[in-house]
């Protein structure tokens, strides 16, 4: 008796998202299994705006489930996957998809991985190259001196 009343006041919630659930796209909607399977190849390259770094496929915000049903419609509509990717970029910008297109606003997404490697590969070469000329090279006299310390016996230095 005593949990009861937290079951009665948690039980709306329950049924609150259960009926937000069934706005989402449902399976007897799609007209053949391989609309369905197209709609998930279209709806896992896309991002939801809302959510950080998700697809559309696995957001559960209610804009991915109005983003879904939107691009259910047009697919119904007949229209292209060029054509829904573009009203959905047109509406919500380049951040809508997952992979940016190759264009002159992203070229540095594209290009800077590949500078940087160019840098890195680069700054790692010259810093090898001046460690192997640093190593073990004496002057003409610096040899001789050597060679000289080198050919006395221990027991003068000692003195």
């Amino acid at each position: 008796m005593r949990y009861l009343w937290p079951v009665l006041l948690l039980l709306p919630l329950g049924l609150a998202h259960a009926i937000v659930e069934v706005q989402d796209v449902q399976p007897d909607e799609f007209s053949s299994p391989e609309q369905k399977l197209h709609f998930r190849a279209l709806i896992q390259d896309l991002r939801c705006t809302v959510c950080q770094n998700q697809n559309l496929a696995d957001s559960h915000a209610s804009l991915a489930r109005d983003l879904r049903r939107q691009i259910l419609e047009l697919m119904q509509q007949g229209k292209s996957d060029e054509q829904i990717i573009q009203h959905l970029v047109n509406r919500y910008g380049e951040f809508v998809l997952y992979k940016p297109r190759f264009e002159p606003a992203t070229y540095v997404l594209w290009v800077a991985p590949f500078v940087a490697l160019i840098a890195a590969l680069s700054g790692l070469i010259v810093l090898i190259r001046r460690r192997a000329k640093v190593t073990a090279t004496f002057s003409d006299a610096e040899k001789q001196a050597l060679a000289k310390e080198l050919n006395t016996p221990a027991s003068s230095s000692t003195k």
